[in-house]
């Protein structure tokens, strides 16, 4: 007597979650020449994953839509949330972000940041 199982496939879990940072800006900074320091930011509830900063430039180079700059990462996929954008500060004015969200289980994600 011959007997078989045939298990059921269940779906894997991809091992790591890609996030594509894009960067560029439509307005008109080409007379403003302080310097600007952005960084890359991945974050979940209990850790930072990625904080890397891009080197620093002048406002007025951060280029626009048709020459933006695209930067894609990888992080281990351990399902939870995340927390990813970009951090900047602009030299003797000040910092501030622009943060977006990744939902437990959301596989990909595009943060495209307009530069204002």
């Amino acid at each position: 007597m011959l007997a078989s199982c045939k298990r059921e496939q269940v779906p894997a879990i991809p091992y790591v979650r890609t996030i594509k940072f894009i960067l560029h800006t439509e307005k008109d900074f080409s007379n403003v020449n302080d310097n600007i320091t952005f960084s890359l930011y991945i974050r979940n509830s209990s850790k930072v994953l990625l904080d890397s900063a891009i080197a620093p430039m002048k406002i007025k180079d951060i280029p626009n839509a048709t020459k933006q700059l695209v930067f894609e990462k990888k992080v281990y996929n351990d399902n939870s949330k995340l927390a990813a954008g970009f951090r900047y500060t602009i030299e003797n004015v000040g910092s501030s972000w622009h943060i977006d969200t990744l939902m437990a289980g959301e596989q990909f994600k595009t943060i495209d940041y307009s530069f204002q």
